[in-house]
């Protein structure tokens, strides 16, 4: 039943490998088998230069009994039973050293076939494995001249000459053993290691994923928020982290939707409020012009509130507009739109002074109606805050550094009250006195932003204030 179920295992890992191709479970798989199959080759030559140390000590051994054999048998043996003795230990000649003396006592003829010396009385593990190579690559007819220390006789050496061709075929055999032995131990040890990973890591990570892919399919549906399990690891804090993630982003969404819902209603309610306003600002147009001086009065006060609920529809709609996109950014020519917004804005404002020293041919890379809409609510704010100012005197110049232009903006007005400047780019956040919606430096920073430009108030105080917008050079 155990190996019922291990193979059923392997099954499964294997088809999970084929249909995820380069998934990170078959990676993982295919990974450890690699490893598993490296260190099976780290030990390989120790254990086969072991195995070629024994056979050639197994030969060792046999043709001293050879010897001795021959030794008891005196000059009797014929030579069937020479070459017999040499057969049983693999061996083409045997000779014994003693004190110095190299003694033949079994012997054939080598012929002119190549030598390798093979002295086994001390031990290289180092040369032994490199001997391994050796035995794979060496010449086919090639001679092992062997010296080793017999058993029974400690004090003396034997010499065997053997041919090397049955070791190359038994250590053949052997590298096979151990080849099938490794990959079979790397198939069972990696496919044992990918199914452990894949039910503790590569499971849930693919829970993650599904859950990340499915959710960004649609956002909006609640029930594509991942349910964290109860895991107190790693993958637990990633999963209760992306559940966390999700849900947040499923509220701002529905957040977007109902403020989405609300501003379009804004906007039909500011259509026709304006519709109503344009309606009510001839009655007070004609109201104003009485020759009752009391009704004239009241209809001055008329026309400057409906000026104001007018203002206050067009910028909001403007504000409504500063998400959309500019449109290509180009190169604008910044003196003569500087020009255009003053003669539109400061052609009522009595006493008041502007300087323009912007340069001739200072372009920057914006968009014409964006770049209008910021420095008109900039310049509008300035007008407005200097209505009372002695003197009152406007100025736009210019600083250029590298690919950076910086327009910097002076007034002499009275500066911004401590109580607005930390939120002076918010929304709704007034700062320019009685009348002002407060959308309008909300408004100009978006639009600048959108130019991958910046707007900040560098100073404020009673001798004035200074606005800097920063904007891409054209060109």
């Amino acid at each position: 039943m155990a190996i019922r179920a291990i193979r059923q295992g392997l099954e499964r890992a294997w088809r999970g490998v084929s249909v995820r191709k380069g998934s990170l479970g078959g990676r993982l798989l295919a990974l450890t088998i690699v490893f598993v199959l490296a260190s099976s080759l780290l030990i390989y030559f120790p254990t086969a230069s072991n195995f070629r140390n024994n056979w050639l000590g197994e030969r060792a051994n046999a043709a001293h009994l050879a010897a001795i054999a021959a030794e008891l048998a005196g000059n009797n043996l014929s030579e069937d039973a020479v070459r017999e003795l040499l057969a049983g230990a693999d061996a083409m000649a045997v000779a014994r050293i003693t004190g110095g003396a190299t003694e033949l006592i079994l012997g054939a003829d080598t012929g002119d076939a190549p030598l390798l010396d093979e002295d086994q009385t001390r031990p290289r593990p180092v040369r032994n494995m490199l001997a391994v190579i050796g035995t794979f690559t060496g010449p086919p007819d090639r001679l092992i001249v062997l010296t080793a220390i017999p058993q029974t006789r400690p004090d003396e050496r034997i010499l065997v000459i053997l041919p090397e061709a049955p070791l190359r075929e038994a250590l053949i055999g052997f590298s096979a053993r151990v080849f099938r032995f490794s990959l079979f131990t790397s198939l069972v040890t990696g496919s044992l290691i990918y199914l452990a990973l894949l039910f503790l890591f590569v499971g849930p990570m693919r829970r993650l994923s599904h859950s990340m892919t499915q959710f960004q399919e649609n956002p909006s549906d609640a029930r594509r928020v991942l349910a964290p399990s109860l895991r107190s690891d790693e993958i637990g804090e990633a999963e209760r982290a992306l559940a966390a993630m999700q849900a947040d982003i499923l509220s701002a969404i529905r957040q977007r939707e109902r403020l989405a819902s609300l501003g379009l209603a804004v906007a039909k309610i500011n259509h026709d409020l304006r519709n109503v306003f344009a309606s009510a600002q001839l009655v007070s147009d004609r109201l104003a012009t009485s020759e009752d001086a009391r009704t004239a009065a009241m209809g001055q006060r008329l026309v400057r509130a409906i000026g104001r609920g007018i203002r206050l529809c067009s910028d909001v709609l403007d504000y409504g507009k500063t998400g959309e996109a500019p449109g290509e950014l180009r190169a604008v020519a910044l003196r003569p739109l500087m020009e255009e917004i003053a003669a539109e804005l400061t052609s009522g404002a009595e006493g008041l002074v502007w300087q323009n020293t912007l340069p001739e041919g200072l372009t920057v890379l914006g968009d014409r109606d964006s770049l209008y809409r910021l420095f008109a609510n900039l310049i509008r704010n300035a007008v407005t805050a200097m209505k009372d100012a002695d003197p009152a005197r406007l100025s736009v110049e210019a600083v250029e550094a590298g690919s950076v232009i910086t327009v910097r903006l002076t007034d002499t007005g009275p500066g911004i009250p401590k109580r607005v400047r930390t939120r002076l780019f918010e929304p709704f956040s007034s700062g320019g006195g009685q009348g002002s919606t407060g959308l309008g430096l909300s408004i100009a920073r978006e639009l600048a932003v959108m130019m991958d430009g910046s707007i900040e108030l560098v100073s404020t105080g009673r001798e004035g204030s200074v606005f800097e917008v920063t904007l891409k050079r054209a060109g």
